[in-house]
């Protein structure tokens, strides 16, 4: 069976190559002979050709009326057969070469335009390599189970869903999320299936079995993911219900009104419907490949049409608006305790546990360098936390009991958590409350400019649905200026709200998570935020990302609308142009000839137009030269690694606060390194070398010119900072009447800082991301 389906494939794949060499052969053979004085031979040749041609039209004709159409093929076969009735063999061996040549046109666009779903099929996983001590086995990838340690050699895809097992793991991930930048994953630190090893050879401990890893579910979409018929190439149905009566009425009028067969014949020739049946399925089938490179994976051709005409979009928050992966924001701990040690004992117990608060405190251990131990007598109870032994000490992690939460430091850590809105994971270490550490599901940075660019893009109503509190959704929907927010939704609720928004307009709903399904299946178009696998979100939703970017989104709505406006534009250009055609070999002008030759240069040049759908749209396209978008990404680095410590300031004045003593003065002096160190040269690099870099490609210099004096506002604090601080060490102190301004410099400045990182990451960094999603390549001038 697998035999004949590879020889059915095979023969379909030079069905369209050998018609052309046979027609192309018999007009040629006939001109040869046409031209020595063979002119019977030649007729010979060219009704062979004709009647090659006539066999597949016959059959095309008739596979559209099995399917209860009468489409615009039926103009190809009369035009062949008129050519033989009327001894305009040439005409048909024309026709005949404009037929063949279509039809491969059209095959070889869509294998250009299907390339990269393909490749993602080929590139799926089947082998890994399974350690058993020292001795390591290639197994088939249905024998990995969870908790087996693989390796992952130079070039090799990683088989199934891990965590690094050694010291560094360098994955190029383009496969999965259309990012050439290769990515660097440590000890303990996620990986997808699906990615390549970019670097030397690592261990990965197996989290899930093969079906249930990421690369297999998006395996299973692309699968689906084809040339559908959308309402956009139905649309050239519906034009072939007008264009087949009138193409009929002019041949037979031009028939009745002169008495010449020829020039019906020649009006059928020019009306051959390759513009109409071609262009259309081009350009969406073109669109789908363009997608599919930026992580967009779209399950079929009317998808991609809906999500190109809808006003409406609703969106879960939590996965899609924000990360979907709680990160610790702080470990605040008891007088005496040291907060390392407090954050290493509860990832100690934390990694027995599959909650997601638990896998952030383990990641956030490990990404400080901390080893956790293997605890014993290990215990989990739903809704409480989990317990166990760590050297030789009991450790609780989890939620508050009701008796130690009365101590200052931990009602401190208590309103520090409702003001940011994070969750608290309390620590005990043998029943004495050790330390909190605080968690909190960040914006995604590329939200509010994501945002942006849907609105740009044609969607004037924005919707936020969500099963978390009012208090966070309102946050949220307050920095990305959504028109709606329903907190506190269950699936049942999310349902009713998508039906409700669809009976208003077409509606795109995006989520994440199980309870999303539902209401992704009721959407017009449902998208799925699936990086981190098969979920059931994945599988309801006509669209999935394949990366954890929402930016993507905004890409697919930018590639939809292209792709639609292409496929209008190249039907209704050829058929205007064959109308035009038919006019004229009406009046005698145009002979079966001659027509033949102009339909072929109108089919290859709405073709060709067809196939700009690949490229993309140049008017949402980033003309970012390759060095700026290098220094973004820089810049973009160094963002990552200051952020957190900035919150140093907070830190020393938050200290202040408690007493204007000698550890007080101690955590000004440091807050103080860290601004002369590390902060004030980094705004001065990006004022000096970032911002006139970006004046080009953001048309103007006054594009960062809010920026420019946020960093004037960041060195004026910076430097009455550092003038307490030299008061302070000339009194040996913090005088009294220094106390409040100090407060207010390191606050002020705590808020300014933050502040201004975000809007540099929203408004210039996600520049960098634009430019790569593109697919150009970035130049100078």
């Amino acid at each position: 069976m697998e035999q004949t389906r590879v020889v059915d494939a095979r023969w379909r794949s030079l069905r369209e190559p050998v018609l052309v060499v046979v027609t192309v052969c018999a007009l040629a053979v006939g001109g040869i002979l046409w031209l020595i004085g063979l002119r019977e031979a030649a007729d010979v040749c060219w009704i062979v050709g004709t009647a090659v041609a006539l066999v597949p039209a016959l059959w095309w004709v008739i596979s559209t009326l099995r399917q209860g159409r009468l489409g615009v093929d039926v103009i190809a076969v009369l035009a062949l057969v008129g050519t033989l009735l009327v001894s305009e063999y040439l005409a048909g061996a024309l026709i005949a070469v404009m037929l063949a040549g279509g039809r491969a046109l059209e095959a070889a666009a869509e294998r250009r335009a299907t390339h990269d779903l393909r490749a993602l099929l080929e590139h799926a996983p089947r082998f890994a390599r399974r350690r058993f001590g020292t001795e390591v086995r290639v197994v088939p990838i249905a024998d990995v189970v969870v908790d087996d340690l693989l390796i992952v050699g130079p070039g090799e895809t990683v088989p199934v869903d891990g965590r690094v097992a050694d010291a560094l793991a360098v994955l190029d991930e383009s496969v999965l999320t259309g990012e050439s930048e290769q990515v660097e994953r440590r000890a303990g630190e996620p990986v997808r299936s699906g990615v390549v090893n970019a670097g030397g050879p690592f261990e990965l401990r197996a989290t899930a079995i093969a079906k249930d890893s990421t690369y297999a579910g998006i395996v299973r979409l692309a699968e689906a993911a084809g040339a559908e018929t959308a309402p956009i190439v139905r649309l050239a149905d519906r034009y072939a219900a007008w264009f087949l009566p009138l193409t009929l009425v002019i041949a037979g009028g031009a028939w009745l009104a002169t008495g010449s067969a020829v020039r019906a014949v020649a009006v059928l020739v020019v009306a051959t419907p390759c513009p109409l049946l071609l262009a259309a399925p081009v350009a969406i089938v073109s669109g789908l490949s363009r997608a599919s490179r930026h992580g967009v994976v779209i399950r079929s051709g009317g998808a991609l049409e809906s999500l190109g005409s809808a006003t409406t979009l609703v969106m879960d928050k939590t996965g899609t608006l924000t990360m979907g992966r709680p990160m610790v924001v702080g470990v605040l701990t008891a007088p005496g305790r040291d907060a390392a040690e407090v954050l290493r004992w509860a990832a100690s117990v934390d990694q027995m546990s599959p909650h997601v608060l638990a896998e952030a405190i383990v990641t956030e251990a490990l990404a400080r360098g901390l080893q956790p131990s293997l605890p014993t007598e290990v215990g989990e109870q739903a809704g409480r936390g989990v317990t166990g032994t760590v050297d030789g000490r009991h450790i609780e992690v989890g939620k508050l009991t009701s008796d130690g939460g009365e101590a200052d430091w931990a009602r401190a850590a208590v309103n520090r958590a409702r003001l940011d809105s994070a969750a608290v994971a309390w620590v005990r270490v043998d029943q004495d409350l050790a330390g909190a550490v605080l968690l909190r599901d960040p914006l995604r940075r590329d939200a509010p400019r994501t945002v942006r660019r849907l609105r740009a893009a044609g969607l004037n109503r924005l919707v936020m649905l969500t099963g978390d509190r009012a208090e966070p959704a309102r946050e949220v929907a307050t920095v990305l200026g959504l028109d709606e927010v329903y907190a506190q939704q269950t699936p049942e609720d999310k349902v009713a709200a998508v039906r409700a928004e669809k009976q208003r307009a077409g509606t795109v709903m995006v989520g994440d998570g199980v309870n999303d399904a539902p209401a992704l299946a009721a959407a017009t178009v449902g998208v799925a935020m699936g990086a981190r696998g098969a979920t059931a979100s994945s599988e309801a939703a006509d669209i999935v990302l394949t990366t954890d970017r929402l930016d993507r989104l905004a890409d697919a709505m930018d590639i939809a609308r292209w792709s639609r406006r292409i496929a209008v534009q190249s039907a209704v250009v050829g058929m205007a142009l064959s109308l035009a055609a038919m006019v004229i070999a009406a009046l005698g002008w145009l002979p079966p000839a001659a027509g033949a030759l102009l339909q072929e240069g109108i089919d290859v040049a709405v073709i060709l137009n067809a196939l700009r759908a690949l490229r993309g749209n140049p008017e949402v396209e980033v003309d970012l030269p390759a060095e700026t978008e290098n220094m973004l990404r820089r810049f973009a680095t160094e963002h990552d690694e200051l952020r957190d410590t900035v919150d140093l300031l907070r830190d020393a004045a938050d200290r202040l606060v408690t007493g204007a003593d000698r550890g007080a003065l101690e955590s000004v002096i440091r807050a103080n390194t860290f601004l002369e160190e590390r902060i004030l040269p980094h705004e001065q690099a990006e004022e000096s070398g970032l911002y006139p870099a970006l004046a080009r490609p953001l048309g103007s210099g006054e594009a960062t010119a809010t920026m420019s004096r946020t960093h004037a506002e960041i060195r004026r604090l910076s430097d009455r900072i550092a003038a307490h601080v030299e008061l302070a060490r000339a009194s040996n102190g913090i005088p009294p009447d220094q106390v409040d301004d100090l407060l207010a410099c390191l606050y002020g400045l705590h808020a300014v800082l933050r502040l201004h990182f975000l809007q540099e990451e929203e408004n210039y960094f996600t520049l960098a991301d634009d430019a790569s999603a593109t697919g150009l390549d970035t130049h100078d001038g």
